[in-house]
Parts: C-alpha cells; structure tokens; sequence
C-alpha cells in the first residue's frame, strides 16, 4: 500500500514548504492537500479551525499517510495540540501529524545577535501566542516583537504580491513591528504565503536585517525526524510521487500553485 507523507494547508501557502521538502527528501511519496474552498483560516475561530484541520487530518489518513504535516501557521496554532493529544490515541495511535511552529521557535534564537525578533503573522496565529509560548522555552531570554498582517495573504492569493499596491500594506506592517524596538535584528515570516513577498519586504526593513522563511527550517526538521523515528520512517513510501489535492477548482488550484510551488501541478478535487 501507498504510504505518502501528508502535507496540508488552508491554501496555497504550504507549497512553499512542500517545494523545501521535495527538495531535500525527493525519494519519498507526497500528498498536498489544500482546503482552498474554506480559506482563509487566519480570521477564524479556534474551534472552527480545529474542526476543519481535524477532517483534512483524517482524510490523509485514510489515503494511508503515517505523518502528515501541518504546513499551516494557523492550524499549526490552533488545532494541532488538540489533534496531537485529544484525537490520535483515540483516533490513530500509530500516525503521527507535525506542525511548522515547533521547528521554526527551536531554532529561531540562533539566528539573532540582539536577542530581540518580531514574528509576522495572521491575526489568529498572533492571538493564539504560540510562538510566543514555544520561544519561551527554547530561548526564554529572547525578546519577542509580534505583528498581524492581515492583508498579506490576501494579496499573494489575488496575484498583487508584486504590484505597487502591495507596498503600502507591506511597509505599514513592517513599520509597526520595528517601531517596537531598533534592536529587532531578525523577522519570521510566520505564515507560509510570506515568502512570496520576500522582495518587498527587503525594501522596507533596515540592511543586514535577517529574514526566515520556514520552509528550509521545516525540511531540516523533517529530516531530523525521520532519522529519529526509523519504524516511522520505514512506513514511508519511497516512490517518488506528488499528488496533490483541492477543496475547489482544480484548474483556479494549478494555475496558483505553479507561482507557490515553482512548477506546474495536476490536482484532483477532493469534497469534503
């Protein structure tokens, strides 16, 4: 039986980690799925969020995935404890589901000088405080400086992340993280849509600012799994394959994704 590792997303965003994954971990098999018919989860409730998470979870699972990974700040944020604690002992004790935040905060410290950072994110990654939360324990010392970008996601999935109207909304979100503090010498792109406005962004914070994406940090740590985990990683499929999957227009799906993933896509509708 087929055994993919499972990556999911509200949207397009998590292409940009799958495309770091595919790269560094071409030889296993892969499932994206993307619930493009219910985004954007960063304005939703808590619960709903859960809930949607939870039976794309379940759907991968019955597609006979072992991880899936939840490449998703918001349901990384707001479902996957739930999910980890709650729903696999009783649901599947032998699958494992994985988020992008844990990754990112384990190895953010690293990277500043200053010891102070600001997260960029969706509103409901911001008031959920999970990077907050998790830095705290892996560098309690650190300074952390946090911003709601609402109108980011918005504009990579209406194709105006280039455009002269984008600047506004990227230089005021960007302001108002450093007006915090001149110290803040590192920003993650806590949301994985961000990367596609890493240009605009290196135009409006100050030089020799360090900016992350997550999706090498998220393949490192993979990586690192999988060598931990061996039984795990036994059940993993190796045959190469992508298939990828959308809750709406398969056709409004390929065209976005080829811009997030860096190649051209052939995805099947999945209803949920």
């Amino acid at each position: 039986m087929n055994q993919p590792i499972g990556v999911f997303d509200s949207g397009y965003g998590g292409l940009t980690v799958l495309r770091e994954i595919v790269r560094t971990l071409p030889q296993y098999d892969y499932v994206y799925l993307g619930d493009n018919a219910r985004t954007p989860y960063g304005t939703r409730s808590f619960d709903t969020v859960y809930q949607y998470t939870l039976e794309c979870v379940r759907h991968l699972f019955d597609r006979g995935c072992r991880l899936v990974i939840l490449a998703c700040n918001t349901a990384s944020a707001k479902a996957l404890r739930n999910i980890q604690q709650l729903d696999l002992p009783r649901l599947a004790s032998d699958r494992r589901v994985l988020g992008v935040i844990r990754p990112t905060t384990e190895v953010i410290g690293t990277y500043s000088q200053t010891g102070e950072v600001g997260i960029l994110a969706t509103r409901g990654t911001v008031t959920s405080e999970s990077y907050v939360v998790e830095i705290e324990k892996f560098f309690p010392e650190l300074r952390v400086f946090q911003e709601a970008c609402p109108m980011w996601v918005p504009l990579v999935e209406n194709g105006e992340y280039n455009s002269p109207g984008a600047d506004y909304f990227v230089k005021q979100h960007i302001d108002r993280v450093m007006a915090h503090s001149s110290r803040i010498d590192t920003l993650l792109l806590a949301c994985t849509h961000y990367p596609l406005l890493l240009e605009k962004i290196r135009q409006f914070v100050p030089p020799g600012m360090t900016i992350l994406s997550q999706g090498h940090i998220v393949a490192d740590s993979l990586v690192n799994y999988l060598q931990r985990h061996p039984a795990l990683e036994a059940q993993c499929s190796q045959g190469g394959q992508r298939t990828f999957l959308t809750t709406d227009s398969p056709a409004d799906f390929d065209r976005q994704a080829t811009v997030f993933y860096g190649e051209s896509v052939q995805s099947a509708h999945l209803a949920l």
